[in-house]
């Protein structure tokens, strides 16, 4: 398999951990072998050292110099449009139906298990019929 999610200034982080869960940001320079200084002004994550095992690597990428200041990865997060690009990723759809789920009260937790119930079961006839189509001819 051929990576190319690469740890590198500019490349724009989603923090999976912490306080700042849930948020994007961008890599401003590389502490060490285990902490990256990440910055994100556009989504409110403050100029702070984070650790590895608390960001996961997006695709998308700003040009900025190491050690860019505030203002300049503000800028560059905000004309590469990197939040509109972000709400169209499937991964990003995924988490607002993980919080949509969460906030569900149990009726209509109760709903939804009975609308997959009749998706399934019209699937399961329409399939079925598909079948025995297949096996008159």
């Amino acid at each position: 398999m051929i990576f190319n999610k690469f740890v590198e200034i500019g490349r724009v982080v989603y923090i999976a951990r912490g306080k700042d869960e849930g948020k994007l940001a961008v890599i401003a320079n590389v502490v060490d072998g285990t902490k990256l200084l990440v910055d994100g002004p556009s989504s409110g994550v403050p100029r702070s050292i984070k650790n590895y095992k608390e960001i996961q690597l997006t695709k998308f990428k700003v040009n900025i110099r190491v050690g860019q200041r505030t203002g300049g990865i503000k800028k560059a997060f905000d004309e590469a449009g990197i939040n509109n690009k972000w709400s169209e990723t499937t991964w990003a759809k995924k988490n607002q139906a993980k919080k949509i789920r969460a906030t569900l009260n149990d009726f209509q937790r109760y709903k939804v298990q009975r609308l997959k119930k009749l998706r399934n079961s019209v699937i399961a006839t329409e399939l079925a019929k598909v079948r025995k189509a297949s096996k008159k001819a």
